[in-house]
């Protein structure tokens, strides 16, 4: 098997059967990720206990690699740190830039398959739309821990 074909059945499986795509009952933080070039609209909801990522889901609509890429990035964060998950953020977003090692690529586990959509600019800010809305859920959190604050939707 080819990585483009490699590629689209790992997109086509999350988007037709995504794991994660519902309500999380009872979320600490929701946000809203929006991609107004083609659409793409979500809802990302996580339950952060003790700066542990203990659940979370996605809701919305939008193309496949937007549905797809949010369902892989919420399987490789739930049950990790908010540090580790800002950190798999970060080379994610890297790798779609091409500035990612091949080792750190490889411990995004399947959604390294989205590793060629840095080739399509036209599907960049669609892949990436999950992991720059959890980007912001975790600089938003920290910060109300930074002031006092805890916030709760």
């Amino acid at each position: 098997m080819d990585l483009k074909q490699m590629y689209r059945e790992i997109v086509n499986e999350h988007n037709l059967h995504p794991t994660h795509k519902y309500d999380l009952e009872q979320p600490t933080v929701v946000l809203r990720g929006v991609n107004p070039s083609c659409g793409d609209d979500i809802s990302l909801q996580l339950k952060i206990e003790d700066g542990m990522i203990t659940d979370g889901s996605f809701n919305g609509s939008g193309c496949a690699i937007s549905q797809a890429s949010a369902d892989m990035m919420l399987d490789l964060i739930i049950g990790k740190s908010e540090e580790e998950a800002q950190k798999m953020g970060d080379i994610f977003l890297r790798m779609i830039k091409g500035e990612a090692t091949e080792e750190e690529i490889e411990s995004l586990d399947e959604a390294a398959a989205l590793q060629n959509v840095s080739h399509m600019p036209a599907r960049v800010k669609c892949v990436q739309l999950g992991w720059r809305t959890m980007g912001e859920i975790m600089k938003e959190d920290q910060a109300s821990h930074a002031d006092g604050s805890h916030h709760e939707d």
